[in-house]
Parts: C-alpha cells; structure tokens; sequence
C-alpha cells in the first residue's frame, strides 16, 4: 500500500443522493489503480431491544449467503477472482460491508452490495447453519477473559440504553430468533434512505456516479427507520463486577461514561486518552491492530514500568450518543488485583488533581495527528474513515478530526478529566483467575 506520503487525493470528496435516498460519498485516488466499495447502513446492536440482541450481526452473517442474482458459494469467490478482498463488521452504531479490488472490478462490487441491500435470500436452513456458527463464536469469546470481562463491564455500567448489550448478543436471544425475525430486521433496516455507499480509488467521479444509479437507482425507496433508544441515567455511584474463573492470568478493566462524537468533550477526551495510554487514533478498522506509541504515557510508567501491568490499553471511539471511555490492563503474575487497581486509580486520579503537563498533552496531540494521517494511508482505510464519519457523526466530522486534534489545550484537558473520570461514574471490574 501507498505511504501517507504517495496518497494522494484528487479534489474533495463528492456527495450525492439518489432519488431513492442511498447516499453515495466519492474520492478520487489516482496513486494505485485499486478501488475500494463499502457500503454502510446506519443500524448496530445499539439500535436492538431485548429479545432481539444480536440480530443486527446476524443479518451481516446472512448478507453473506447469496441473493437472487449470487448463488450463495459464488459470493467470496466473485472478489477473489479479481485478486481482492472482501469482508464485514456489525458495531454499536452501524453495520458495513466491503470489497477491495482492481479498478476494473467497480462494476462487479457495486452489483454485489446493490445485491445485497434488495435481494437477501434468508433461506431457513441457512439461518439455523448460522445460529450455530453465531452461538459458537460467542462462547468462544466468553473463553477469553479479557472480551468477558469487557461484556460484563458494559453491562454493569449500562442499566438502560442498547449500548449494554454485546454486538453479538445475549444467548437466550440468539436461541429464539426466528427466520422471521431475520429477514423482517433486514428488510426494515437495507433500504437505501438508510444507506450511504462510500466508493474510493482510480476512478471517475462522475463514471462512479452513472455507475451506481444504474444498480442502485432501481431499488426502492423505503423509509429510514427512526432510531429511537432511550436515555441512560445518570450514574450515582461506582459499580463492580467481579468473575472468578478458572485461568492463570488476573485482568482489570475501569470504565467511565463518554463524550458521544459530537460533544465538545471527546477531542479534549481523546487527547486524555493518548496522554495516559499512547494515541490509537479513531479508526475502528485499524486503529487497534498495532500498538500505540506509549512507553512514555502515563500508565505505562505507572504500572508497567513498575511491574504491575504486563499491559495497559484505553479505548474512547467516536459514537452517536455516549458511550464508554475503558482502562484495560493484564496483571503481571502474583501481583494482587487490588494492588494494581490502587496504583492505577491513583495515577488517573493524580492528573483530575493535577492535570498534565504541556509537555504531555504537546505529545499526544503530535502522536493523535500522525495516527489520524496512517489512517487513511490505502483507498481501504480512507473509505472506511468517509463511511464510518458519515454514518456514525454526521457531514463534516471527517474533515474536522485533525482540526479539532489541534485545537485542544491543557486546561480542557484538565477540566475533561477532573469532571469526567471520578469515583461515581466509573465502573470496575475483575476478572481473578482460579488455578486448578
């Protein structure tokens, strides 16, 4: 893939709406002859309601089973035959899929996801198959501590609003969802109204364009479903939820209640975040597949450079409405849960105090930028920033990340850290290993 450096815009991004509501973004790449598809709908498991969690994740799982016009084992192989990639993901605000390939395959890719938003098969047999793939891949994830800890704590600091459930929700569900069920959420939720098409590489703009009026134009409109979720209340005290299972390796995590993308908090958040555990960045795509710049962050000096923490990692993420900023850290062997919670709260309770130095918050700024350009380094990763800035914001956020990065000072980070990472607010939890 192309540096930062080589990657190379063409104009601005271009933004249509169809008559039908699909919304199309355009950007011109000229530095490799790729072009990368993603196609967002503004559904995810923040958008369920008990009895139906985990749905959103499995229509994406169904999506992936043919349609009228793709028998269903000729749906991977179409990209691959053009030497690319394809793939998926369900999160809390929305559900995305996407193709990766030559230029020439532009054709093809948008036939596929205009496939896929009108003409889902949901065959009975292939949904109970995909029960069982969904019911294993979830009781494989409550085998890893860590991601069971992290489901728990979610729920715990959550009593009311959607985002406490897991993306692949909660078993008893998946185990009465019908066919029905299914393809009555997919038909509400893939219309075009509900849509925004993100196309990215060696093409025309205008060719894009005629393009997917000619597959997309076609399906028709439908109303985007009002996204209705209601309030959380406001947290009055510290909860804990502590697992004991059988393992060897003792983990910690503290959550506190987020900023939502929109408000004025989350980039004085963000930059909190870099400065106490080294910057990932916003990319939920990639953002967290390397690891951060943090040897000189705050909780690395604190617990891992003392022996306390083989691990420590924060996660703030641009969401619709307010989410969860988390500490998560890996206890180094015989080192009790309890110590490591002292020194950790200790130290984050040392900068609501203190706050951070100009040093500090100078660094994290200049580590927040450099990751926000390495984000957009493959006509991939820019397509999915456009998309998810789209789906999950609004207009505009994209162009406004760096801008918005600059602009933080000191005293906001100060101020965001003294009012949003207190004792009340906060959600701990502990997963102690019991040896055998």
């Amino acid at each position: 893939m192309p540096s930062p450096a080589t990657l190379t815009a063409h104009g601005t991004a271009r933004m249509v709406r169809l008559d039908n509501g699909l919304k199309i973004i355009v950007q011109e790449v000229h530095t490799a002859p790729l072009v990368s598809v993603w196609c967002w709908y503004r559904v995810g498991s923040g958008d369920e309601r008990p009895g139906l969690t985990g749905v959103s994740h499995w229509v994406e799982h169904m999506n992936f089973k043919g349609t009228r016009n793709i028998p269903r084992d000729d749906m991977k192989g179409i990209v691959e035959r053009f030497g690319g990639t394809w793939n998926g993901y369900t999160w809390i605000d929305q559900t995305t899929y996407l193709e990766t390939a030559g230029k020439d395959a532009l054709d093809t890719l948008l036939f596929i996801e205009a496939e896929r938003m009108s003409s889902g098969l949901y065959e009975p047999d292939e949904c109970e198959s995909e029960r069982t793939v969904i019911i294993s891949e979830l009781q494989g994830g409550e085998n890893d501590p860590d991601q069971l800890l992290d489901t728990e704590v979610t729920a715990t600091a959550f009593r009311q609003h959607p985002y406490r459930h897991p993306t692949i929700g909660w078993l008893d569900d998946l185990r009465a969802m019908s066919r029905e069920d299914l393809y009555s959420y997919y038909r509400t939720h893939y219309v075009p109204d509900n849509a925004t098409l993100v196309v990215v590489g060696a093409v025309d703009a205008d060719d894009v364009l005629r393009r997917a009026e000619g597959h997309f134009g076609r399906i028709p409109p439908g109303p985007a479903p009002a996204r209705r979720r209601p309030t959380e209340p406001a947290q009055i005290g510290e909860r804990r939820v502590t697992l004991e299972r059988e393992g060897t390796t003792a983990y910690l995590k503290a959550a506190w209640h987020a900023p939502a993308a929109t408000d004025p908090d989350f980039f004085p958040m963000l930059v909190l975040d870099a400065a106490l555990t080294g910057a990932k960045g916003t990319n939920i795509w990639g953002s967290f597949r390397g690891a951060p710049p943090q040897r000189r962050s705050r909780l690395y000096v604190a617990l891992v450079e003392r022996g306390l923490a083989s691990m420590v990692s924060g996660a703030l993420l641009p969401t619709a409405e307010p989410f969860l900023y988390s500490l998560s850290l890996t206890a180094m062997r015989d080192v009790p849960l309890a110590t490591l919670e002292s020194a950790a709260l200790e130290a984050v309770d040392q900068v609501r105090r203190e706050g951070l130095t100009a040093d500090e918050v100078s660094r994290a700024k200049r580590q927040l930028k450099a990751r926000l350009v390495f984000e957009v380094d493959s006509v991939t990763n820019l397509a999915h920033q456009l998309g998810y800035c789209e789906t999950t914001v609004g207009p505009g956020f994209f162009d406004r990340l760096r801008p918005c990065v600059e602009a933080v000072t000191a005293d906001q980070v100060a101020d965001v850290a003294r009012r949003r990472l207190g004792r009340d607010t906060r959600t701990v939890g502990w997963f102690q290993p019991v040896r055998k």
